[in-house]
């Protein structure tokens, strides 16, 4: 396996002496996109050629419209595997100047067809995951003669399939591979996600042991569910359940934030082989805090109550079945624990090199307070929106 590393990187092409970081040396010097490769054409950015090229799977997901967007604005030739017709990505197409882009139609049971996008990349990136599972009505021999079946599981998205594109790299010899986890992936919890999310990480390194495994905490953003979440329970519901309290902490990173750690990584991918990239906002909420937070930007005044986990679920049961629920029972079961990262702040700058875990911090990446972006997209809940306050517009 060794030697096999050894071979791809002899075929690649060098960066510069000034730009070039290895594993071995265990630097933190910052990867520099403004300095040029070897085989780049252009004056960097959108209208130029990178020189290296990326498999993206999951792109027309949350984060990955962000990382899309920083892929194409570096001039990175991209490879976006969809499982929709166009319309489910033609949001992505302004990302990249004509023809550095190439969207093909896949499918999580065609391993070939996988292969088929993955190609020549030098790097996979995979954001695919799942929070519920994907029902489909199906026929049956007795009344009332359907019911809902499971379409793509939990447990398919965030293993199998993962587990799949390690699998292409490591036949394909593909350089690199990035696979975005969970900083809640825990093999004992309560929730099925966060247990499939550290299966599908174990499964990963099982087969591709230099990937570089990036490890986010929930995310906020303009398309988020965290904020939008809140909100948009408070339009339907009078009543907004805080489980057990809502006393569970969490520490929200900026989705942004989290794309242009990616993009950093996709800049010198070699530094970052077999270690691991934690995510993670400047401060820990609870979720009631949180809900309380939302609230006061858009002015809603749903009653907050605390809600046993077990009572919670009874509604989650009704709403999992939504096109794309709001709350699900196994949402309810994530919610009774602490999405935080492994250690502190301070504790992931005192980690000595040899192993260090990385954070966006060590790749130039500064962690954006959730106040300074929430009440961008928030405050259309309002009533009459934020022109209500302002003098002139009423």
């Amino acid at each position: 396996m060794a030697l096999r590393t050894l071979a791809l990187k002899q075929t690649r092409p060098l960066l510069s002496t000034s730009s070039r970081h290895t594993t071995a040396s265990f630097s933190t010097d910052l990867p520099r996109l403004t300095e040029r490769r070897p085989d780049e054409i252009g004056r960097g950015g959108r209208a130029s050629d990178a020189g290296v090229k990326v498999a993206l799977f999951g792109a027309t997901g949350f984060l990955g419209r962000y990382v899309s967007s920083g892929l194409g604005s570096n001039g990175t030739l991209t490879y976006i595997g969809t499982r929709g017709d166009e319309f489910a990505y033609r949001h992505l197409r302004p990302h990249y100047e004509l023809g550095r882009a190439k969207f093909s139609y896949y499918s999580s049971r065609d391993k070939q067809s996988m292969a088929d996008i993955i190609a020549d990349a030098d790097i996979v990136i995979n954001l695919i995951g799942k929070y519920y599972d994907t029902k489909a009505l199906e026929n049956t021999e007795k009344f009332p003669f359907f019911k809902y079946g499971v379409s793509t599981s939990v447990w398919e998205a965030n293993v199998e399939v993962p587990k799949m594109i390690a699998e292409l790299c490591t036949e394909m010899q593909v350089d690199n591979l990035i696979h975005v986890s969970s900083a809640a992936a825990n093999g004992e919890s309560a929730s099925e996600w966060a247990r499939s999310k550290a299966e599908g990480e174990k499964e990963v390194l099982q087969v591709y042991p230099w990937a570089t495994i990036v490890r986010p905490t929930q995310m906020f953003g303009h398309e988020d569910k965290l904020l939008n979440g809140y909100a948009k329970m408070a339009e339907r519901f009078p009543v907004i359940p805080l489980v057990d309290g809502g006393h569970a902490l969490t520490q929200p990173v900026y989705v942004d934030d989290v794309a242009r750690t990616i993009n950093r990584i996709v800049d010198d991918p070699e530094m970052f082989e077999g270690r691991r990239v934690d995510c993670f906002g400047p401060q820990d909420l609870s979720y009631a805090e949180l809900a309380k937070f939302v609230y006061d930007i858009t002015e809603q005044e749903p009653t907050l109550s605390d809600v046993p986990a077990e009572v919670v679920k009874y509604g989650a049961n009704v709403l999992q079945y939504e096109g794309n629920p709001l709350m699900t029972p196994d949402m309810v079961d994530l919610m009774t624990e602490d999405y935080l990262p492994e250690m502190t702040a301070e504790k992931y700058a005192a980690q000595k090199q040899l192993g260090k875990v990385f954070t966006m911090k060590d790749l130039g990446v500064d962690a954006t307070p959730i106040e300074k972006v929430a009440f961008k997209y928030l405050y259309r809940f309002r009533k009459g929106g934020h022109f209500i306050h302002a003098e002139g517009y009423h």
